[in-house]
């Protein structure tokens, strides 16, 4: 039952947030900000397939533990696309809020991305081993939370400075995102049912995808009759 629910879930899951991704780049009509959401959807989609696809080949064959490595090798890339999705989200802010300047926020941006991805390349992490260390999973993540935590700064000041009620809760979805992220970096090895948490973590990416997207529509509609 889990392996249906999953995978059916994982499925919906990809295919809408690249198709979601993709149109946004189509029906971009120019505009930076959301031509840059719609790559930043599709890295998103196409990062996360390589570990769920693996995932879902698993649970419905011979189980997680004939897949190890690719499964390992999937988190990894998936790790790395997830740093470059808050990276164009940065930017996302930047054009949006036409924030001029500030080159110490892109600098700090860049140095915890840059470290973040270092972190996951040091062999010790152990990508496609089943007892990957957890300290490892700590240590890489202590940037990418950090990187996080700034994002949802500049969106919560950003958006209420400017009245900007499409992206209200841009900060809320980035919260809720590492919420549910957490527990499972600490706890899933030990407990396997808090694993489930990376399905409400998975809604709060959809969520950020969809704000992006109803307000390009909002915008496209806006442009069409004038």
């Amino acid at each position: 039952m889990q392996a249906i629910a999953e995978t059916v879930f994982d499925i919906i899951y990809l295919t809408l947030v690249i198709t979601v991704g993709i149109q946004m780049i189509l029906k971009s009509h120019g505009n930076k900000q959301y031509k840059l959401f719609g790559i930043m959807a599709v890295t998103l989609g196409a990062g996360d397939a390589f570990h769920l696809i693996p995932r879902a080949v698993a649970l419905c064959t011979t189980g997680l533990d004939s897949f190890t490595a690719a499964l390992g090798i999937g988190k990894w890339i998936t790790s790395i696309t997830m740093t470059i999705f808050y990276v164009l989200l940065y930017y996302v802010w930047r054009i949006r809020y036409k924030i001029q300047g500030n080159n110490t926020i892109t600098w700090v941006v860049y140095l915890l991305a840059a470290a973040r991805i270092a972190l996951c390349m040091f062999p010790q992490n152990a990508w496609t081993q089943a007892d990957a260390p957890l300290s490892w999973g700590i240590y890489r993540n202590i940037p990418f939370a950090l990187l996080g935590l700034l994002i949802i700064i500049l969106f919560y000041r950003s958006a209420k400075q400017n009245k900007d009620r499409a992206f209200a809760w841009m900060w809320l979805s980035i919260v809720l995102s590492f919420g549910f992220y957490i527990p499972v970096v600490l706890w899933a090895d030990s407990i396997p049912l808090i694993g489930m948490l990376m399905i409400p973590k998975t809604c709060a990416y959809v969520w950020v995808v969809l704000m992006g997207y109803f307000d390009m529509r909002r915008h496209n509609r806006k442009v069409t009759s004038l």
